[in-house]
């Protein structure tokens, strides 16, 4: 069963998020957790235990790290990626995240429409630069990756 069941997010070094960011990342949690795909290929000619897992998301030295343990939590790997190609996709995302969360609150639907097309737009690359970096070392389905990404956001900006 390829798949994560549990996730640790470290974010003990961030500011506490703002009310919408930690709506966002209940949401992205539960959703994650409630369907997800995501596969560990063999590395160096060796075979990686199987699923489900439990993944750690963190920052560490400025980087992204993925601390993967399977079920009865015995270490199945660990990456770390940049940060560096994040930062604009990122970047945008809040932006337009923030524009968002503001025109909810005083536009009509067709502005606010327009607005989360942008938005779904920005997070559908985010999702795509995600599965880039992660090649060769996971596998995840365009779902998964969305919502790692939104975690991702959570632990790159810190509310």
């Amino acid at each position: 069963m390829s798949r994560i069941i549990h996730i640790d997010i470290d974010d003990s070094n961030l500011p506490p998020p703002t009310p919408e960011i930690d709506q966002e990342r209940k949401v992205a949690m539960f959703d994650l957790l409630e369907d997800n795909s995501f596969v560990l290929p063999p590395r160096d000619g060796r075979a990686v235990p199987d699923g489900p897992y439990r993944l750690a998301l963190s920052i560490r030295e400025r980087r992204l790290v993925f601390g993967i343990a399977t079920e009865d939590a015995a270490t199945a790997g660990e990456f770390h990626l940049s940060l560096g190609p994040f930062r604009q996709v990122v970047k945008d995302y809040f932006q337009i995240c923030e524009s968002y969360f503001d025109a909810v609150k005083t536009l009509p639907p067709s502005q606010i429409e327009t607005i989360d097309m942008a938005r779904r737009g920005i997070h559908n690359e985010g999702a795509r630069v995600l599965q880039e970096r992660l090649e060769g070392k996971a596998t995840v389905d365009i779902d998964t990756a969305r919502r790692l990404f939104t975690l991702i956001c959570v632990l790159h900006f810190g509310g």
